[in-house]
């Protein structure tokens, strides 16, 4: 379960604290002025708390193997708790519309056992298939389509009949772009490269895919570390994975830590995740995009919440506990990225502000 602690190192960090204060005030109104008419004036006011939702259940995983019949049930139960419908029907229907097409963003690099699990993001699928959901309204996605095929997620998509797509794949929207005064350098595949022919460029543009293929997005990312940013999470896994041109962020925990909440700020992103679930069945505290089972602990665990800053900072909490658990050396705090996407209104970052229950 979840530890209790807090990171007293990360609290009283007086310098990231004023860069997240006085960063805070033009992230929103810099992501709105990238949208085609969208207002530029933002409250810096986060919600007072959020909810998450731990559902456990000791049999999830045998081996460090998923079991999807036990995952299914892990996730009917978490989504009619969690809404609190009493049908998964109308659970689902107070999430998505049947008309809606419904983006499953999954986090493949890392693989199938340490990436999103397979066997979740069919669970979750099979889940809104029963409910009524067209199958031709299901796109898992992710940013490559080389990890989503080596993860099995093309194989999981031709047993449901959903689609599996790849945001790099199908072109960028020009009318969608978060521009940055960092000039990044362009490569295959960045719009401005492909198009323009140009080798420097300060706006990533979102990926049509996001932009005009779906109208709801459900982020499933992993209980993974991340050496950058803490953990591989909701807001560096939706945010990196719908535009181009992120090199220039990719190297540099303080840019990251402004350019990731300043993303997921998009009204073409953001505005459109209804549900996040972090698959906590286990927690692998080192290696980032490499399988470490090693480094990992099972927690049998599926986490829910609308909040993805929550979901993170907790992620990133329950890490730092499976390493001091595991007596191994502490990594540095990343609490700039949580506060400033928490000054933005993306969600709560101050563990005291979450609201944690529990289903077995």
């Amino acid at each position: 379960m979840l530890g209790a602690s807090r990171n007293p190192q990360a609290a009283a960090s007086a310098f990231v604290l004023a860069v997240a204060v006085c960063l805070g005030s033009g992230l929103r109104a810099r992501a709105a002025e990238s949208q085609t008419n969208a207002p530029t004036a933002f409250p810096i006011r986060g919600p007072a708390k959020a909810r998450v939702l731990i559902v456990e259940d000791d049999q999830a995983t045998s081996a460090y193997a998923a079991r999807l019949d036990v995952i299914r049930r892990m996730v009917d139960r978490g989504l009619t708790n969690f809404t609190g419908r009493t049908s998964l029907t109308d659970a689902w229907r107070s999430l998505v519309a049947t008309q809606d097409i419904v983006g499953i963003k999954v986090y493949s690099a890392p693989g199938a056992l340490s990436g999103t699990r397979p066997a979740v993001a069919e669970a979750l699928v099979s889940s809104l298939l029963a409910s009524g959901h067209p199958a031709a309204g299901v796109i898992i996605w992710d940013k490559q389509m080389a990890p989503l095929r080596q993860a099995g997620f093309l194989d999981l998509g031709e047993r449901l009949g959903v689609r599996v797509a790849a945001s790099t794949e199908g072109g960028y929207d020009t009318n969608h772009f978060y521009d940055n005064a960092i000039l990044g350098q362009l490569v295959h595949g960045d719009h401005d490269f492909d198009v323009r022919g140009e080798t420097m460029g300060r706006k990533s543009y979102v990926s049509k895919l996001v932009s005009q293929q779906m109208t709801k997005i459900i982020s499933l990312a992993p209980l993974l570390n991340h050496n950058l940013t803490g953990v591989s999470g909701h807001l560096l896994s939706l945010s990196l994975g719908s535009v181009d041109n992120t090199i220039r962020f990719v190297s540099d925990p303080t840019r990251l830590a402004v350019a990731v909440p300043e993303i997921y700020a998009l009204p073409v992103l953001g505005d459109r995740v209804v549900l996040n679930i972090t698959d906590a069945l286990l927690a692998q505290y080192y290696g980032e995009e490499r399988t470490l089972l090693h480094y990992s602990a099972v927690l049998n665990q599926l986490w829910f919440s609308t909040d993805p800053v929550a979901l993170d900072v907790l992620a990133a909490r329950e890490l730092a506990r499976q390493r001091q658990l595991a007596d191994m050396p502490a990594e540095s705090s990343h609490l700039a990225l949580y506060q400033n996407a928490s000054l933005v209104e993306i969600g709560v970052s101050d563990p005291n502000a979450i609201i944690i229950e529990t289903a077995k």
